[in-house]
């Protein structure tokens, strides 16, 4: 006699069953809990990281210039300033735990960052980010979040749960990156794409995130009358005027996107060239490919006649400006700026530390408002698209790139979805395609971070 298939909820009820024993477990209030407590701290400790990461890049880029009598950074200045820079960074890779963190060509996974490590990445951080390193500041505070986290999981006595351990450290990486990206949506789509997972495991994982992440936003948005703390998040605060997107934005649209996942492509496939070169003679090799960064953005100012200070750093600063006013830009000045700066974040890619995501952000909205000239293609849905196409193709991830387009274009985001949400998946599909097959990406030169 055949025996009767399963009924069709069988599966949802046996997930449900299994949801509700993690839910009432007794280790679970208490996890969720200590995530609630340890999202605000961690979100001071990244205030404070934040603020003297900014207060020292204004005294190297606008400062210590008018002191010399400049009213703006001269085309020579990256050159000492990057080289002071790898001379700062060659000993935290070499000598200090953890190498100063995790590779930024390797993006924004790997094993999180403990306490003995976090030191050397918070030195790596902020001695050279605020120099000129062309790269983003969402790497190091997520180290910052994890390995304060992991910290408090050791002084509470809890360190022999590596399963409760592993989920307090992605919390406080959530709640980290999440002053930055605009809040916990942002952080929390982020993290359930790139962790790949599903049912069960997906809640127990997400919940503890959210809580942290959202419990580290009140110290920015305020609570009660408390109006909370001013923080650099990215955010784009002035726009061109709104168009809805038509079919010329879609016929220019698409190969633009399919463009700037090329361009990001090439960048990271430059960042894994300069791996493998630094991993002999770490030291010299990695001063001179901040030298090499340098060249490069003084090359820009050469070119272009404008600051060098446009093509350094994350380059957020420049993402607003370029929003604001994208006809204050020549295609010139734009095309070089792609070229140099995307020049300098492949180098620094395989060689610095730092995130990669913010200067590709930046490379693809350069590339799509050069493009925006083209006939029936607009400036705002050019933005929008180059966002988007250059979160997907630098992290992999199409739906957390299509909702960090959506906040950041704000009150545009309505109408401007639909191609936000093709750009992304474009450039997904067309860096899968060109990037090439390679084992799975190792740590920095010396290893993976110690715990």
């Amino acid at each position: 006699m055949a025996t009767q298939p399963p009924p069709a909820n069988a599966v949802p009820d046996r997930a449900e069953r299994s949801l509700r024993r993690v839910l009432v477990s007794p280790g679970c209030p208490r996890l969720l809990l200590l995530c609630v407590l340890l999202g605000v701290p961690i979100a001071l400790a990244c205030f404070f990281f934040v603020g003297l990461q900014h207060r020292f890049q204004h005294w190297v880029w606008t400062s210590l210039p008018e002191a010399a009598g400049y009213d703006a950074p001269p085309w020579w200045w990256p050159l000492p300033a990057l080289v002071l820079a790898g001379l700062i960074l060659a000993p935290v890779v070499t000598r200090m735990p953890g190498g100063g963190g995790h590779l930024p060509v390797n993006g924004l996974g790997g094993a999180p960052v403990g306490p003995r490590a976090l030191p050397g990445a918070v030195l790596a951080a902020l001695a050279t980010l605020p120099l000129g390193v062309v790269l983003g500041p969402e790497a190091p505070l997520m180290a910052v979040g994890s390995g304060l986290a992991l910290l408090a999981v050791r002084r509470a006595g809890a360190a022999g749960d590596p399963r409760a351990g592993a989920v307090l450290a992605t919390a406080g990486s959530t709640a980290a990156i999440s002053t930055i990206l605009g809040g916990p949506v942002a952080a929390a789509v982020l993290l359930v794409e790139g962790a790949g997972l599903a049912g069960v495991q997906l809640v127990a994982l997400l919940l503890p995130c959210l809580l942290a992440s959202a419990a580290g936003a009140l110290v920015f948005t305020g609570f009660g009358q408390w109006t909370g703390l001013e923080i650099g998040a990215l955010g784009l605060r002035h726009l061109p005027p709104p168009a809805a997107p038509d079919a010329g934005d879609f016929l220019w649209g698409v190969p633009t996107a399919a463009l700037i996942a090329v361009l990001v492509t090439l960048g990271g496939e430059l960042g894994h060239r300069t791996v493998s070169w630094t991993r002999r003679h770490t030291a010299p090799r990695t001063v001179l490919c901040a030298a090499a960064v340098g060249v490069c953005l003084s090359a820009y100012a050469l070119i272009t006649g404008r600051s060098p200070a446009e093509a350094a750093l994350s380059g957020q600063a420049t993402l607003g400006r370029l929003a604001a006013d994208p006809h204050a830009w020549s295609v010139g000045a734009l095309v070089a700026l792609v070229a140099c700066k995307g020049l300098a974040w492949g180098i620094a890619l395989g060689s610095m530390r730092g995130g990669p995501i913010f200067p590709a952000v930046l490379l693809g909205t350069a590339t799509a408002v050069a493009c925006s000239g083209l006939p029936g293609f607009g400036a705002t849905p050019a933005l929008a698209l180059g966002i988007s196409a250059a979160a997907a193709a630098v992290t992999g991830l199409p739906l957390a790139s299509a909702v960090l387009a959506v906040l950041l274009v704000g009150e545009d985001a309505h109408d401007q979805m639909p191609l936000i949400v093709v750009a992304s998946v474009v450039a997904f599909v067309v860096a899968q395609l060109v990037r090439p097959t390679r084992p799975a990406a190792g740590g920095s030169p010396r290893g993976e971070a110690e715990r």
